[in-house]
């Protein structure tokens, strides 16, 4: 069993985020990151932009990351026993290049409520200040949603660019994460990222979100899967897992779960971004 320490779960209370959190070897890292660069190589632009999200339902090998014990069993530890897999997104930055994520709130435009969910941020390559690690802004998420500004900024890899004002950023905590170490972070802390200076790709998958399954989708549709325990509620859509890479059924539903998304992001939007 991994469960948290109390320490562990104290952090995520008084700062809204636990890390680093060890979860599998440096050398599966890098398988993970091969059979990602494979679905890049052999489906150009399968995973760009809006392609980012839910590759899990393409590839048995990240599908096994979302249901990995040592994973629920942290994440049990602070949303309870009953969790839902909500969905998955690629956060990939290459080397010199534009990418950055604004400072921002997770629960402001994803609809889901009550706020028992958690992010799991894992490192499939390391992540420092160099290449444009997470930073949080500690104790933030007890203050509840804050005011974005929709900016819509190139470079930006958020869907409107949403952007917190006023972040004293000197003071936020870096995540230092080594490739197969994860970080959590509750739905309301405010976190950013900023450029990969680097000589090579930073690359987090980032589970978004484990969910109660209390929680409802106020916004829009989500499917889900049952990643432990038992859903006596059944506010979501269950899906399947995958059998094998790239399959053509898998690739339509993820393409259809991915619109479902973009009703979500865009709720209330008179214009979309790239992502």
């Amino acid at each position: 069993m991994s469960y948290l320490y109390s320490n562990q779960i104290k952090q995520y209370e008084h700062e809204g985020f636990v890390s680093p959190i060890n979860i599998f070897s440096k050398d599966k890292a890098k398988k993970i990151r091969n059979e990602i660069e494979f679905i890049e190589e052999k489906m150009p632009g399968e995973l760009k932009n809006s392609g980012r999200y839910n590759a899990h339902l393409i590839s048995p090998l990240l599908d096994g990351i979302t249901h990995d014990s040592k994973i629920l069993d942290a994440v049990q530890s602070l949303i309870g026993e009953n969790i839902l897999i909500c969905g998955t997104t690629l956060f990939i930055k290459n080397p010199n290049e534009k990418g950055f994520v604004s400072y921002h709130q997770d629960a402001k435009y994803i609809g889901l409520e009550p706020y028992n969910w958690v992010t799991a941020w894992v490192a499939i390559t390391d992540s420092n200040e160099k290449n444009g690690c997470m930073r949080m802004w500690s104790g933030s998420h007890k203050d509840n949603l804050k005011e974005h500004d929709q900016k819509f900024n190139e470079g930006n890899l958020l869907t409107r660019g949403q952007t917190v004002k006023n972040v004293p950023i000197h003071k936020t905590t870096p995540l230092i994460l080594e490739a197969g170490q994860m970080s959590l972070h509750h739905p309301t802390v405010v976190h950013g990222s900023g450029l990969n200076k680097s000589n090579d790709r930073r690359i987090g998958f980032v589970i978004q979100s484990y969910i109660g399954t209390n929680v409802k989708q106020l916004l829009g549709k989500n499917s889900v899967q049952l990643a432990r325990g038992v859903d006596n509620f059944n506010f979501h859509k269950k899906i399947g897992r995958p059998n094998l890479l790239m399959d053509k059924d898998d690739l339509e539903l993820k393409k259809k779960e991915n619109d479902n998304l973009q009703e979500i992001f865009y709720k209330g939007s008179s214009r979309k971004g790239n992502y």
